[in-house]
């Protein structure tokens, strides 16, 4: 089945209703949901399903289902499930969540002062990194940290486009991930716009503006192999 994904037109929606279509061992389906699945590199969301008569059902991850565009809302262990045709609050765990964002619009912004290609990235709500396939005496701690945050401090609003799967193909030079293809089979790819800076394919979460990233601090940079070199970073406020 299709769960409507609430967070792909907004990012910022912390809550909403819906109906449980199935609840089981491989986890809870709704007919739409804010929680974000892993993937891209980005960590699933956590938070709690509200029953109609109170009780939580604390999510521990979501996961992508058998399809693109179906979600599988992993239930903590011995919680008790929703029944199929229950309706039920979404909460999403806010501050984890924001804070995901706010590292991975900022992994954006590295992927502009790196130029290489992106070989792998994680991004976790306590720190975040990109691998490039680039010589490791390349990479400068205090240049790569001074010039995202040069960027962050330039307050561009981000922009969401859409181009068609026929469109991506005649513009290869926008796939900067080696690792991760953007996802095909809809029809239609989602792009972030970082208007004079960045333009990308990416079905993750991101912030409205990367003012809201707030600074990024490089912690460690190390060798992941011959064509991997990796490059950490945090955010300075820690939240």
């Amino acid at each position: 089945m299709s769960t409507e994904l609430l967070f792909r037109d907004d990012a910022y929606l912390r809550a909403a209703s819906a109906r449980v279509v199935a609840a089981g061992p491989r986890g809870i389906e709704l007919d739409r949901t804010v929680f974000y699945p892993l993937g891209g590199g980005q960590a699933g969301d956590t938070g709690a399903l509200v029953r109609a008569g109170g009780e939580r059902v604390p999510i521990a991850d979501t996961r992508k289902g058998e399809t693109p565009e179906s979600v599988l809302h992993l239930a903590a262990s011995g919680a008790a499930l929703p029944e199929p045709g229950e309706t039920v609050r979404l909460e999403i765990d806010w501050p984890r969540r924001y804070r995901l964002m706010r590292l991975h619009t900022a992994l954006h912004l590295m992927s502009c002062v790196i130029v290489a290609p992106v070989t792998g990235g994680n991004i976790t709500p306590d720190k975040a990194r990109l691998d490039f396939d680039i010589d490791l005496a390349a990479l400068d701690a205090a240049r790569i940290e001074s010039e995202t945050n040069r960027l962050i401090a330039s307050a561009v609003a981000t922009e969401t486009a859409w181009i068609t799967d026929a469109e991506l193909d005649t513009q290869p030079e926008l796939v900067k991930t080696m690792s991760v293809q953007p996802p095909r089979g809809l029809g239609r790819v989602r792009l972030l716009r970082i208007p004079g800076i960045d333009l990308q394919p990416c079905g993750g979460t991101h912030v409205a503006n990367i003012a809201e990233i707030g600074a990024i601090r490089v912690v460690r940079i190390r060798s992941e192999g011959r064509h991997n070199k990796r490059v950490e970073i945090v955010l300075t406020d820690g939240g």
